[in-house]
């Protein structure tokens, strides 16, 4: 009997080394991927404009109709009080139209 009681805890003791063998690779492994990620290079900057000129003109307009007060919403048709809402609804009928405009992050 008490060689039975002496194997079950060296197999007990196994376990546990074992396990803390995979848990220092996984940690090994997060390390070396932390490590790639920094090496990445930037993506390179576009020069020029990012939104055309036509659509400055877009904006402007309807920020007036906003200041107006005739600025509208779509579906609800209540007025536009902000004026980045204003700006959004002059990028989205900009992007209809086929201006020269970024995509959509929301998107």
């Amino acid at each position: 009997m008490a060689t039975k009681k002496a194997s079950k805890k060296k197999s007990a003791g196994r376990k546990s080394s074992a396990a803390s063998k995979k848990s220092t690779k996984k940690v090994a492994a997060k390390k070396s991927a932390k490590r790639t990620s920094a090496k990445k290079s930037p993506a390179k900057k576009s020069s020029g404009r990012k939104y055309g000129k036509a659509v400055g003109k877009q904006v402007e307009r309807e920020l007036h109709e906003l200041h107006e007060g005739k600025l509208k919403s779509g579906r609800s048709g209540k007025t536009v009080t902000n004026p980045k809402q204003a700006i959004a609804i002059a990028l989205s009928e900009a992007r209809k139209k086929g201006e020269e405009v970024p995509p959509n992050p929301n998107e």
